[in-house]
């Protein structure tokens, strides 16, 4: 019966959407579906058809139509290869993997390499926190896999691009509110327009939510401004700056399999006796130079800096918080983070065939001040952790394009990484010695395609490469057996990437995209043992992961409009190891943890062009995951459906949009995600049941 409501209310407001449209001025066609333009993979403009390359390009309209603008977990799930987990838990980011690369993250995004306008949002050790993009703002996002991820150096298992629309050409303003199920609400302002050589975008929001599970509120202010000035012939300056307060976010930890039959809403005990939390300011400024040099070279330049403030409340028992090398129960971070990025590029012929060539040189540098205190049952103790660290990387790169002939086209590069570690121990005391020291990594990695036209609507592509990826901090914190000191035996894991796709136009509104893909990676890290609030971790000798991906978008007569997602992934240890204390073995042949052999999204859209009336039905499949590399436990595998309908009304110079979203309106219980080898059998992160949002925009502009 709750089921037949849902759907009656959905088609209640379909109906009271569609009787209005007679009132409602009329809009321009669909737009026609063209090529997509993408700067991911080559640097420059390029049409992501003609790349050998994995791209998906997420656009404007599916950013904002019918989505709060919150998390990527929105709008990502509909790119293959990409796993994006919303934990339902703003204390810990969310959880994104590339081709299962960044799957045993327990916290924020690894491996998979974050970058906002131009600035990275990773970390030169590889670790990134993906909720200071701001969604509201967006252009587009970028997602590219593959071997040509790891042009963009270390820890780029894939790379998220997000870049900030430019302001409208004439003055607008516009406001938002969201309200939602949980006590979850959103507000907004934009304001953008053109001012003589001057564009700009300013965007302001407050978030909050009491959270599906007990003990899991949070609020989000969130600003993002881009400034971007017209030099003339001296080019083009972007400025862009963005701020994220999120304090006190309350934490309710990973449940065990029977908490989770018992009350998935429930938070784990101790995060009540611990009061566990976490939060987060930052504040990055960033400026771009595009200039010109002549008709086929221009200079691309990048200059940023911020700081990151983190203060977390843990759960450790405070008999081991007590021992002489814990670090405590409360981290403190104080990082400080800036870079320094220059590219050439021409573009000109090869034996009279178009040849673009870019090199470039990237320095970036996180400097930390890390405390740890005694987390006495929510309130901060005694200091046990004073250690200043820095990481930085200096990389040098070269790649190129040639069209080499009518239908051949080839796409090379190499990057040189340089990434050291560097840390300064302050904390001395007995039975915890001076651990100071430091560490070099260095990479060279290669990657080349080509591309095959086999007709002017299909095209056929091949590449292959090298990647790898660095220990975070994080990971080099603790040696195993309780030994004190950085663990700078742990080495970066290397991977050799091949591919095999066809990239087609289907009708005169469609695309496909298919890609067969082998990666092979030796000396993967992972997490060896976790208990009394200390994981350390090991190199495992080796892994594969090989699968498929599809994606497919296409538009039909009468306003339909199809999407579908479909990553079929096998990852697996190729070799047996031991690990843990007591030791024990995982089998060769074990699946890696985090990872869905199978992922599914589908949708279908129905659009009135007289009106701007849409009716949506999304489906999202999910596989069984297992939670550790002994794959002794897995959350189960599960299906949901989601739907959501929008209208408008507009006159001359304002529009009003609105709409109603139901995500899960089966009302299916399932776990959402899960955290990777946790020392108490707390895998699980339940997902929220049926959930209501409903959304308005106003927009004036002059």
């Amino acid at each position: 019966m709750r089921y037949l409501q849902v759907t009656l209310g959905f088609a209640a407001a379909m109906a009271a959407a569609w009787g209005a449209r007679a009132q409602e001025a009329p809009l321009p066609p669909p737009v026609v579906a063209l090529p997509e333009v993408t700067v991911s993979a080559s640097r420059v403009e390029r049409e992501s058809m003609d790349l050998p390359v994995s791209i998906d390009i997420v656009d404007q309209r599916t950013i904002r139509e019918g989505n709060p603008q919150v998390n990527l977990s929105e709008v990502l799930g509909r790119v293959p290869g990409i796993a994006v987990q919303n934990r339902q838990n703003f204390a810990q980011d969310l959880q994104i993997s590339s081709r299962g690369f960044g799957a045993r993250s327990a916290f924020g995004v690894r491996g998979v390499r974050l970058i906002a306008d131009g600035i990275p949002a990773t970390m030169p050790d590889g670790q990134g926190q993906a909720a200071s993009f701001n969604l509201s703002s967006a252009q587009r996002i970028e997602v590219l896999r593959g071997p040509f991820s790891s042009l963009y150096g270390n820890a780029a298992g894939g790379v998220v691009q997000i870049f900030t629309a430019d302001g409208p050409q004439q003055p607008t303003l516009s406001v938002n509110a969201v309200a939602g199920s949980h006590g979850t609400w959103k507000l907004g302002a934009q304001y953008g327009g053109q001012h003589g050589p001057l564009n700009l975008l300013v965007d302001t929001s407050r978030f909050e939510t009491d959270g599906y599970r007990d003990h899991s509120g949070a609020r989000r202010d969130q600003a993002n401004a881009k400034l971007k000035y017209d030099l003339g012939s001296a080019g083009t300056l972007t400025f862009v700056a963005n701020t994220l307060d999120q304090p006190e976010t309350a934490d309710p930890l990973g449940l065990t399999a029977a908490q989770v039959a018992q009350n998935p809403r429930q938070a784990f005990a101790g995060a009540y006796t611990f009061n566990t939390r976490k939060s987060t300011t930052q504040t990055q400024g960033g400026l771009t130079w595009d200039l010109p040099l002549s008709g086929v070279d221009a200079l691309h330049a990048r200059a940023y800096a911020g700081d990151r403030q983190v203060t977390q409340y843990l759960a450790i028992p405070l008999a081991a918080q007590a021992a002489a090398t814990s670090s405590g129960g409360v981290v403190d971070l104080d990082r400080g983070y800036s870079g320094l990025g220059l590219r050439w590029t021409r573009n000109t012929q090869w034996a009279g065939r178009r040849f673009t060539v870019s090199a470039g040189v990237d320095h970036d540098r996180l400097a930390e001040q890390r405390r740890g205190f005694v987390n006495n049952n929510g309130i901060a103790g005694a200091l046990k952790r004073d250690e200043d660290d820095e990481v930085s990387n200096t990389d040098v790169y070269a790649q190129f394009e040639w069209q080499a002939t009518e239908r051949l086209g080839v796409l090379a590069g190499l990057r040189h990484s340089r990434v050291r570690f560097d840390s300064r121990d302050r904390f001395v005391a007995p039975g915890n010695p001076d651990d100071s020291g430091a560490v070099n990594f260095s990479r060279t990695t290669p990657a080349a395609g080509a591309t095959w036209r086999i007709t002017p609507a299909l095209n056929a592509y091949v590449n292959a490469g090298r990647g790898f990826e660095t220990p975070t901090f994080a990971e080099l914190a603790y040696r195993p057996s309780g030994a004190t000191g950085l663990n700078f035996a742990l080495q970066p894991s290397r991977s050799l990437h091949r591919e095999l796709g066809i990239k087609a136009l289907t009708g005169t509104n469609g695309h496909l995209n298919v890609a067969l893909f082998r990666i092979d990676v030796r000396d993967e890290i992972v997490v060896n043992s976790s208990t009394g609030g200390r994981t350390d971790f090991k190199n495992a000798s080796g892994t594969r992961r090989e699968g498929v991906e599809v994606a497919w978008r296409q538009q039909f007569a009468g306003g339909f409009e199809t999407a579908l997602a479909w990553t079929r992934l096998d990852a697996r240890f190729r070799e047996s190891f031991t690990s843990g204390t007591p030791a024990s073995t995982v089998a060769a042949g074990s699946r890696l943890p985090g990872v869905a052999p199978s992922l599914i999204y589908g949708e279908l859209v129905w659009r009135d062009a007289a009106s701007g009336f849409y009716a949506a039905v999304e489906a999202r499949q999910s596989d069984k995951v297992f939670v550790n590399d002994q794959n002794s436990d897995a959350a189960a595998g599960y299906v949901v459906g989601n739907l959501r309908t929008g209208f408008q009304q507009r006159g001359k110079g304002w529009r009003v949009t609105e709409f109603i979203r139901v995500d899960n309106f089966t009302d299916r219980s399932y776990v959402g995600s899960v955290i990777v080898a946790e020392a108490n059998g707390r895998f699980f992160e339940p997902a929220p049941g049926r959930v209501f949002t409903v959304g308005v925009t106003v927009e004036v502009s002059r």
